[in-house]
């Protein structure tokens, strides 16, 4: 099983340990192609060295590897919607994990499209039933 983690760079690091951890819980259930996501070295400007077109090829190029899209929208990014766009589009398994916090809202563009299997979650570990049940 090929995972694709999609989870906000650009748009905001603040959930980086959280990502790390989740891709860490997601490699029981196979191989995750983005584990960099999690990683403390990709600040919020992005990855160092590389070009936007290069990432986006990259990128696009996994999302069709991949089995399965496991998506943590707690933080908005434009990225990670594209990519769970894309992902539809190419009919790909897909799980959006949403972590509500005080007045956070998820994007209506994700909960309003009716495509996008939304859970709800506050800790790692439920994050890691959502898992088991999905990859079920």
């Amino acid at each position: 099983m090929k995972i694709y983690f999609a989870g906000s760079i650009r748009g905001g690091r603040s959930d980086q340990a959280l990502y790390h951890d989740m891709i860490s819980a997601l490699g029981k259930h196979g191989t995750v192609l983005t584990e960099h996501i999690g990683l403390a070295t990709v600040a919020a400007m992005g990855e160092e060295g590389v070009s936007d077109e290069y990432i986006y090829k990259r990128d696009m190029d996994w999302i069709r590897e991949a089995d399965a899209v496991v998506a943590e929208v707690s933080t908005p990014s434009l990225g990670v919607g594209y990519e769970l766009a894309m992902a539809e589009t190419l009919g790909k398994k897909i799980i959006c994990l949403f972590r509500p916090d005080g007045d956070r809202r998820l994007s209506a563009m994700i909960s309003g499209a009716g495509v996008f299997p939304i859970k709800e979650y506050e800790t790692l570990e439920e994050a890691e039933e959502i898992f088991n049940q999905f990859f079920k």
